[in-house]
């Protein structure tokens, strides 16, 4: 039978035999919420574990953290009625002492063009800042349990009532987004993102996990180191338009978040699978390697204990990272390279090579991809024709389990018991 999934702008068919049992798995429909502002109204009257902001009394400064324009958070919608709240709640508060904090974590601080895409065009005077992990000035607020020191934005930082707003979704080693994460990443110094990232070896550190995740636990206790009061969280259809929506304590809503996106767009494992096929779902997400890593967490999970896996990702753009691309290339066999990964600190880019690493080593691990055989083998990665590989694996296991993971890189599972 004939099987179809998204490789760059164009489809990929693929040829799977009758004799093995195949689940195609797909993203769920989700429906968007009729009146999400409505909604959102209604959340804040009555705040999870938190009193509404009209019960609070007045601070002497507000700080709101926003996500920059790679998240898809709908702050053109939800940051004017929250102000409005705001201004209610607080009228003799000066618009000035209200600071929007827009942060990306390590990504490049937005520009006055990327603050007007994100931003309501009226702010009513309310103050602006863009975050720059490596630049901005910092406030040391504390060290977490683990080592994390808790350095954030000192615009953030100061202000007396703290806010964030964020998506929720699954991610591949802090377990889900949201919470306090719009903080404790978005607006935090690059020495604490790496330390926290540095946790991301951690067995479970995974997609969609909670419970024992370092990665999650440090960024949760981060949170209340920083203060954080008040977290608004959304979660997203594929679409772009608001599904769920979140407002109180930022631990009780990840939990509350997470519970309802585990329900919304989680797949629930029943079995693993002796083939896997991964596909990013074409562009953006196959755009690069670097990228295109993210599959490999879905495919990985419901692999089977030396299960194959064939990642389709036509990485138009090459390997897409020089600091990923230079630590890999310095060696030979994964096996050497993760044995250096965690023997050294903790580097953002060669996390990649890690995340890679510790799939190819589990797994026999191929890609259908437009890389050349150059680039592949630099990465210390094997290419192969998609379909003549399948049938190579095929030939040796007619009967082999197949999954068809058509969108890899926004797939997660939760078992039973999670």
């Amino acid at each position: 039978m004939l099987y179809s999934v998204k490789y760059g702008h164009q489809k990929l068919s693929l040829a799977i035999p009758d004799t093995c049992p195949t689940d195609v798995i797909e993203p769920i429909t989700v429906l968007p919420l009729e009146a999400p502002l409505e909604a959102f109204e209604a959340a804040l009257d009555s705040p999870l574990g938190h009193p509404p902001l009209s019960a609070l009394p007045q601070p002497a400064s507000v700080a709101i953290a926003v996500p920059d324009e790679t998240r898809p958070f709908p702050v053109r919608d939800l940051l004017p009625p929250l102000l409005e709240r705001i201004f209610a709640a607080f009228p003799k508060l000066d618009h000035r002492r209200i600071t929007i904090v827009v942060g990306g974590g390590l990504h490049e601080p937005p520009d006055q063009a990327q603050l007007d895409r994100v931003l309501p065009a009226d702010l009513h005077g309310c103050t602006v800042v863009s975050h720059d992990a490596r630049n901005s000035p910092i406030c040391r607020m504390g060290v977490t349990s683990r080592g994390t020191p808790v350095e954030i934005n000192a615009a953030y930082a100061c202000a007396e009532l703290k806010i964030v707003m964020g998506m929720v979704d699954a991610h591949q080693f802090a377990g889900f987004t949201g919470g306090a994460k719009g903080v404790v990443v978005g607006c935090a110094s690059a020495a604490m993102i790496a330390h926290n990232h540095s946790l991301l070896s951690h067995a479970q550190a995974f997609a969609g996990n909670l419970e024992g995740n370092p990665v999650r636990e440090d960024l949760n206790e981060s949170g209340v180191i920083a203060g954080v009061n008040i977290a608004i969280n959304v979660a997203l259809t594929a679409e772009k338009k608001i599904a769920a929506l979140f407002v109180g304590d930022p631990q009780l809503v990840l939990r509350r978040a997470a519970q309802e996106t585990r329900a919304l767009y989680g797949h629930r494992l029943h079995k693993k699978y002796d083939v896997v096929i991964a596909s990013c779902g074409g562009l953006p997400k196959d755009i690069c390697l670097y990228q295109a890593q993210k599959a490999l967490d879905a495919a990985r999970h419901c692999a089977a204990p030396q299960g194959k896996i064939l990642l389709v990702a036509e990485c138009s753009q090459g390997i897409g990272d020089d600091v990923y691309e230079d630590y890999v290339s310095r060696f030979t066999s994964q096996q050497d390279l993760l044995k250096d990964f965690t023997q050294h600190e903790f580097k953002m880019g060669a996390h990649k090579a890690f995340l890679f690493g510790r799939v190819a080593v589990a797994h026999e691990l191929v890609l259908h991809t437009e890389l050349s055989e150059r680039d592949t083998s630099r990465c210390l990665l094997r290419k192969g024709d998609a379909q003549q590989t399948l049938d190579a694996w095929f030939g040796m296991n007619p009967h082999a389990e197949t999954a068809v993971i058509t969108y890899a890189n926004s797939t997660f599972f939760y078992t039973p018991e999670a």
